[in-house]
């Protein structure tokens, strides 16, 4: 039985209103970033919420400004205008201590305009502060409003009555929702594993800001969804988006869950603490990606930072490739391509053979082929060696160089097991491997890489001998 669409409904208010507080609240945790400071979020973001067993998708909204359509918030302001489109509701929020605004008005009249019905929330009502405002409120022609403390708790099972008359139908009879069905990649077993390999691929685009990270998942879409810019930081939510992908080659359509990030500048760099939210965002979305994009900027080159933000990906385990955006205005493109090479080679020593791909955000160059090779590397990542295919690669490679025998004494090396995926995992055990030098680990590490094919993900290995029952005796 397909799954039901669940209806959507859109917070709406100006800015430092409690939107984001009322979505965290809705949501059950906090996905959205919350600060004292006005603006703070900037892009759509979705979330499944559910009071008192009526289920809905709840969408949380930039700030409501008026300012020049070309400015930043008048950008902002044109993403929230065009959230409304096929919404089922709109929650419109406004500040009951605050009382009304002029700002509140001019949203009020935008949205008797339209089509879709509204629900008014009267946020941070707690105690008397708030009745002045509630009351000033039946003013702007939007029916009886709904007293609410997003922060507290407050209020919001009220928001069931109002919700109900006007989503209740469509949300009525359940839903079947899988998108928290999948299992985490922790603890899989193996069928497992082959099921979450066949699921949406979540894929997290991460890198500087201003590298064009909204860009290019807009042009995926095909739409403007995300907000972007010439202003560096213009992201500061790690936002989700659901999309189905067709492979031109062979015309087979592929789920992506596509995650955008905050910019991650250096961190001596990084002091305004809005920012230190963002980034630490985007680092838990790397942590729930199976493939990260880094996009560098052509215009720029690879740069620290750059490497810094790489390796973090492969100590977390992720699979990792490296899209140049801005390919189109690129200068000297083949001596930038070979010299980001170089430099990845030598600056990435736990792993040499990054994917590495030109693309261009602007014109969709080469960005259908990175998708291609993002399903490919996840399968990779996600690949089990048969026990016996191993443990022969593993006693041939023991045949081809043995293991030293530091002191005179012999080291052991008796079998290998794959302990899991999502990053590939194996355990060697044997004897005396505390004797074991590094450059024969690495003898072992690369040649699983390139016999076993495992040349483009981070793996681990680690080492273990049996316990001497007599020890400490």
């Amino acid at each position: 039985m397909p799954a039901r669409e669940k209806p959507t409904v859109v917070i709406i208010g100006r800015p430092n209103v409690g939107k984001s507080t009322l979505f965290n609240r809705l949501v059950g945790k906090k996905l959205a970033l919350v600060d004292d400071q006005p603006g703070v979020t900037r892009d759509r973001r979705l979330g499944d919420a559910e009071i008192a067993g009526l289920e809905f998708t709840i969408v949380d909204t930039a700030g409501w400004e008026d300012e020049d359509a070309a400015s930043l918030p008048g950008r902002m302001r044109q993403q929230t205008e065009a959230s409304l489109a096929g919404a089922d509701a709109a929650l419109f929020v406004i500040d009951a201590r605050a009382g009304l605004t002029p700002l509140d008005e001019e949203i009020a009249r935008w949205l008797r305009s339209q089509s879709v019905p509204v629900v008014l929330v009267a946020n941070k009502a707690e105690g008397k502060a708030g009745e002045a405002g509630i009351f000033e409120s039946y003013s702007l022609g939007l029916g009886e409003p709904l007293g609410i403390s997003a922060e507290h708790g407050e209020g919001v099972a009220d928001l069931f009555a109002g919700l109900w008359p006007v989503i209740g139908e469509k949300a009525e009879g359940g839903f079947e929702d899988e998108s928290d069905a999948s299992p985490q990649p922790a603890d899989l077993d193996d069928a497992d594993e082959e099921e979450v390999a066949r699921g949406p691929l979540k894929l997290a685009i991460v890198g500087r800001p201003n590298a064009g990270k909204s860009t290019l998942i807009n042009r995926l879409l095909g739409e403007d969804r995300l907000l972007t810019g010439p202003e560096a930081g213009i992201t500061r939510d790690s936002i989700a988006v659901d999309w189905t992908w067709r492979d031109p080659s062979s015309g087979e359509t592929r789920a992506i869950h596509l995650v955008d990030t905050a910019g991650m500048r250096k961190r001596a760099q990084v002091v305004d603490k809005l920012e230190k939210l963002s980034v630490a965002d985007g680092r838990r979305a790397i942590d729930f990606a199976e493939v990260v994009v880094l996009l560098l900027d052509a215009t720029r080159g690879l740069e620290s930072q750059d490497l810094k933000i790489a390796n973090l990906v492969l100590e977390e385990g992720r699979a990792l490739m490296i899209a140049i955006n801005k390919w189109d205005v690129a200068e000297n493109a083949s001596a930038l391509f070979n010299g980001i090479r170089t430099a990845l080679g030598e600056g990435l020593a736990q792993l040499r053979g990054v994917p590495l791909f030109a693309v261009s955000a602007r014109t969709g160059k080469g960005l259908d082929t990175m998708l291609g090779a993002a399903f490919t590397l996840r399968e990779e990542w996600s690949r089990r060696v048969p026990t016996a295919a191993l443990n022969r690669w593993f006693d041939d490679a023991l045949a081809a160089n043995p293991p030293p025998a530091p002191g005179g004494r012999r080291i052991k090396l008796r079998y290998i097991t794959q302990a899991g995926t999502r990053p590939p995992r194996f355990v060697v055990f044997g004897t005396r491997l505390d004797a074991l030098p590094k450059s024969y680990e690495r003898y072992l590490v690369n040649g699983i890489r390139e016999k076993l094919g495992f040349e483009h993900v981070p793996i681990r290995v680690v080492l273990k001998s049996p316990k001497n029952p007599y020890a400490g005796g």
